[in-house]
């Protein structure tokens, strides 16, 4: 028997996030309420960690990193941590400190690592819903959970120099991908060594068991450029797809797709 299906779309965080639900519960209202929480904390985090809006605690901050000793929000202090620690985890080919900001100026910008986090806290609200899965999409980084015996989830690869088709389709039970790259936002990474726009990478699919460091690992690689398989192919848990500059893809011997 088909599970019945469910989506919800709303644009939070600035992009657009999907909820897809399979199970049998999906039209009754406490799913809703349920699916109407992940959205309710997403918004409160973009009203914490937006560098868009000036009324944010970030942006009041006007770029300073705030201190976990004296910042007396619990999340901004969580996520100071969690950068430097994506700090340490790629060598320092992540880093949220002297970032340009869309106000003006340089500073920090967490980011490239709060979506992935953000989307991952707002994801317990669904987590206790047996016999139903669930498939969490904000603006291309997916958080994906499957039951057992049950089909995966179908995610698409872009092709950056092309966006309207694919490189790959993964078929996936569980776990994230999260992409980073030049298709939508253009060449927005910054390598921290050099001080400069990143270019030497078009993009960098990342496939795991948490789409925080999926989408962390995805962002070090674009800035860090070509020789970053390499690096990628040394972290446990973890498949990577690169595109170069030239159009050139590789991927690790793990990726669960078709394409190398």
């Amino acid at each position: 028997m088909e599970l019945d299906r469910r989506a919800w779309v709303v644009q939070v965080m600035g992009l657009p996030v999907s909820v897809h639900l399979r199970g049998p519960e999906v039209r009754t209202d406490a799913v809703a309420q349920r699916v109407e929480r992940v959205f309710a904390e997403l918004r409160q985090v973009d009203a914490v960690f937006s560098t868009y809006r000036p009324e944010s605690v970030l942006g009041r901050l006007g770029g300073a990193v705030p201190d976990p000793a004296t910042t007396a929000d619990p999340l901004v202090r969580q996520v100071v941590t969690l950068c430097g620690t994506a700090r340490a985890r790629t060598a320092g080919w992540f880093d949220a400190r002297h970032l340009p900001l869309p106000l003006g100026g340089t500073g920090f910008d967490p980011s490239g690592l709060v979506k992935g986090w953000a989307v991952e806290r707002a994801a317990r609200h669904l987590g206790d819903l047996p016999g139903h899965d669930l498939c969490l999409n904000a603006g291309g980084d997916v958080l994906l959970r499957t039951g057992s015996g049950r089909p995966g989830w179908r995610v698409g690869v872009e092709d950056p120099g092309r966006p309207e088709q694919l490189l790959d389709v993964l078929e996936l039970t569980g776990g994230a991908v999260a992409t980073s790259g030049t298709a939508r936002r253009g060449t927005h990474i910054l390598d921290p060594c050099a001080g400069r726009p990143a270019r030497a990478v078009r993009s960098v699919t990342v496939v795991g068991p948490e789409l925080l460091w999926a989408d962390v690992y995805a962002t070090a690689a674009v800035a860090r450029g070509p020789d970053a398989l390499d690096w990628l192919t040394t972290l446990d848990g973890y498949a990577a797809l690169l595109v170069d500059a030239a159009g050139r893809v590789r991927a690790t011997p793990n990726w669960p797709g078709i394409a190398r």
